[in-house]
């Protein structure tokens, strides 16, 4: 994004605070370039991917749509890389609306341009952003539902983009009522990886809203102890 004409960062203080209620202490990280990302996620415990600007079509192999906007290709090219170097090296991962979409993409994913195109249900509800707007439905054999103790539970929602095609090595598991998917988590064994459209970070009191950052907290304290375990025996 730009402040007064000028490149800038800008994170909403809903994620940093949902981070610090989880027990964790948040790391706010610049736009840098693909090369830094290995040396990057090796002092990191975890990885949070906020929302933000729409992902270049150009990533999944798409002319982009007239409704695009926000598209910020360093950032772009930056998460993917992060999100890839965080996936080869066992750094959990939760990433939020944008970040469900990069995570989607950096694993070979497609991504639906602009929800109005496709469906009636609201998906752009800016004005309810602390607001439950419809229910999403969990897969009751998934991560998310361990983590959430939920089958079913309201979200907000504040995009007008979602996850289409959805990567070979995730697989989809909530859905809105017209069956747009609403998370994504990985196929990997003990991968600690999830992904969901809404943002739990306006709804972190509420569950099972926080309970996403709890989990993000503990698994990354347990790679930290893993890692730290690892060094010891080297």
């Amino acid at each position: 994004m730009s402040h007064e004409g000028r490149p800038a960062e800008r994170l909403e203080r809903g994620y940093t605070n949902a981070v610090l209620a989880a027990g964790a202490v948040p790391l706010v990280l610049p736009s840098l370039g693909p090369p830094d990302a290995e040396e990057v996620m090796s002092v990191l415990d975890g990885l949070l991917l906020s929302g933000g600007g729409d992902v270049a079509a150009s990533w999944y192999g798409q002319v982009r749509a007239p409704e695009a906007y926000g598209v910020d290709t360093c950032r772009d090219a930056w998460e993917v890389a992060l999100v890839r170097t965080a996936r080869a090296t066992g750094v959990p991962v939760l990433g939020v609306c944008r970040g469900a979409q990069v995570v989607n993409v950096a694993a070979g994913g497609t991504l639906v341009q602009h929800l109005p195109a496709i469906t009636d249900h609201p998906h752009r509800e800016y004005e309810r952003d602390r607001e439950l707007v419809h229910t999403v439905d969990v897969d009751p054999d998934s991560v998310l539902a361990r983590v959430t103790g939920q089958r079913s539970f309201g979200v907000n929602s504040l995009h007008h983009q979602a996850i289409a095609e959805v990567g070979p090595s995730l697989r989809a598991v909530a859905w809105a009522p017209d069956g747009i998917i609403e998370a994504v988590e990985s196929r990997r064994d003990h991968e600690p990886l999830l992904a969901v459209q809404w943002h739990p970070e306006l709804l972190a009191d509420q569950v099972p809203h926080g309970l996403l950052f709890t989990w993000l907290a503990r698994a990354a304290a347990d790679h930290r102890g893993a890692m730290a375990s690892a060094r010891a025996q080297s």
